[in-house]
């Protein structure tokens, strides 16, 4: 009986020594990200093409790696399942993810503030003025802040969405705009199948003033300008932040609303 008590108590000594081994292992792999000041040598997810992709590459030079995802819904899984330390990402659709995670949070301090505006071919100039004409139109009617409205805030959310006017018209055809619809509340898949979303339905706004049928194509983040410099798409409209790389592809409109980068970790 004694010898059968000590080999039971050695393999559970055993068991103990590589559970502590497995516990020490994983601390070393994991950061905590409490703030903007521990994202050197952690471990960074963003979304391919994004701006919080632009931003996290300053911090390669530090140490930090940088995981990309084709969407931002994969960063988030990765963070949730310990691959990664933290998720950069525009504030809207941080908040999306963190309402189905119970185990996530947004730090407090925002990481950066940026302008999202539509990208059109720079041989278009004609397009980019006439979309700002529309805007501007749009921002004086009130419609733009009721379509932010209609997709965020906790008052306002699905109370007020655009509706084209009656016997609008389409005479001049269609407008084609490349988005990439897994950017909620920006853009996204409705229940029926259709891009949703502010951009969606602020874009339909703009082809209403100008005459024009909206067609919708989704793709890659990381695809849109190049569908728009080689002809395939008239507009991007994807939660798009104007910066001084994307402005040597291409022509930026007016900013339609201001957003924020934020940073998502592990409660």
């Amino acid at each position: 009986m004694k010898k059968i008590i000590s080999v039971l108590l050695v393999a559970v000594l055993a068991l103990g020594v590589v559970g502590l081994a497995g516990c020490g292992k994983e601390a070393d792999t994991q950061k905590v990200v409490a703030s903007i000041d521990d994202l050197p040598g952690a471990k960074i997810g963003v979304q391919l093409g994004t701006t919080g992709d632009i931003f996290a590459s300053d911090y390669e030079e530090e140490g930090s790696t940088v995981e990309r995802y084709s969407k931002g819904a994969d960063a988030v899984i990765a963070l949730s399942s310990g691959k990664i330390d933290c998720v950069i990402i525009d504030n809207e659709p941080a908040k999306a993810f963190v309402a189905v995670n119970d185990d996530l949070k947004i730090l407090d301090d925002p990481f950066a503030v940026e302008d999202y505006a539509i990208c059109v071919a720079k041989d278009n100039s004609q397009l980019t003025a006439d979309i700002n004409k529309a805007l501007a139109e749009l921002k004086s009617e009130g419609v733009v802040d009721q379509i932010i409205k209609n997709y965020i805030g906790d008052d306002t959310k699905g109370t007020c969405p655009y509706v084209s006017p009656e016997n609008v018209d389409r005479s001049k055809g269609e407008l084609h705009m490349a988005t990439n619809a897994a950017f909620e509340p920006y853009e996204y898949m409705g229940e029926g199948g259709n891009v949703e979303g502010i951009d969606a339905m602020l874009a339909l706004a703009i082809c209403d003033k100008l005459g024009y049928s909206l067609v919708i194509d989704n793709m890659e983040f990381d695809s849109i300008i190049t569908a728009v410099t080689q002809g395939k798409a008239d507009f991007g409209m994807a939660g798009m932040t104007v910066t001084e790389e994307r402005k040597e592809s291409v022509d930026f409109t007016d900013s339609y609303t201001t957003a924020t980068q934020v940073i998502i970790v592990k409660k």
